[in-house]
């Protein structure tokens, strides 16, 4: 599955779990850094109104569908992904890491969540250890100096694979600047993923998940915050539904 969003073409290039984990033991064994990004249809409204974003998202090494709406245009493009949210890809991508024995840094959220995620990853995962937590002051510029040290430090911490938690678009363009200041690290983007394993912000329950209705659990718990966000992704949605559809019929011409 494929977007163009300002003359920038993006696709989904791990288009299942399987190829996810293959990939990222692969790059860990090898000491190869990467940045996995995953899309959604607030990714989507953000990268058309920011050229910084969709230089952050050409540097992505590994792009995944995140959210429901990706994967059924998928289906309709004869294109099918399956869904990989970042904040349900830390778990797994832990026991990679652990089972080769490499280190684990977290970036982003308050001190506390740091703190809460770590024992919480190192309970969860035999053999885990995450060697660097660093929580970026308010304000923070993902693409400046001050990044920049931050970069330095999480190599500098022995860790081979660092969670980001810093939300769209700043954490793809940390990962972005982490493939040039800390190249032997794998950077994953992860939204509120530290705050759901540290128990300060709730998930949608499973049933909201299952049924795809976490983004309504969501609005309604937070409608000040979501409510204008999740009406801009369904002012999108019939334009990509079309692109789908055309993704569709080239597909039966091949």
């Amino acid at each position: 599955m494929e977007f163009n969003i300002g003359g920038a073409r993006i696709a989904v290039n791990v288009p299942t779990w399987a190829a996810l984990r293959a990939r990222v033991a692969e790059r860990l064994a090898q000491q190869q850094g990467f940045a996995l990004a995953t899309i959604n249809l607030d990714h989507l409204v953000k990268l058309r109104a920011s050229q910084r974003f969709r230089v952050a998202y050409a540097a992505q090494d590994f792009v995944t569908a995140d959210g429901h709406p990706i994967m059924w245009m998928s289906w309709l493009a004869k294109r099918p992904v399956e869904l990989i949210p970042g904040s349900d890809a830390i778990l797994p991508l832990s026991r990679i890491a652990a089972r080769q024995g490499v280190p684990v840094a977290l970036v982003g959220a308050t001190e506390v969540t740091l703190q809460r995620a770590r024992t919480y990853l190192e309970r969860e995962v035999r053999d885990l250890e995450v060697v660097c937590t660093i929580s970026p002051p308010m304000g923070f510029d993902p693409d400046s100096p001050e990044a920049a040290d931050i970069l330095r430090q999480v190599g500098a911490s022995g860790a081979g694979l660092c969670f980001v938690a810093l939300g769209a678009p700043k954490q793809e363009i940390f990962a972005a600047a982490g493939r040039r200041h800390a190249p032997a690290v794998g950077f994953v983007s992860i939204g509120a993923g530290l705050d759901f394993l540290a128990g300060v912000q709730p998930r949608a329950p499973e049933w909201a998940r299952r049924f795809a209705m976490e983004w309504l659990w969501r609005a309604i718990s937070d409608p000040g915050r979501l409510g204008r966000r999740y009406l801009s992704c369904v002012a999108i949605l019939p334009g990509q539904v079309l692109r789908a559809m055309v993704l569709r019929f080239r597909s039966r011409r091949i």
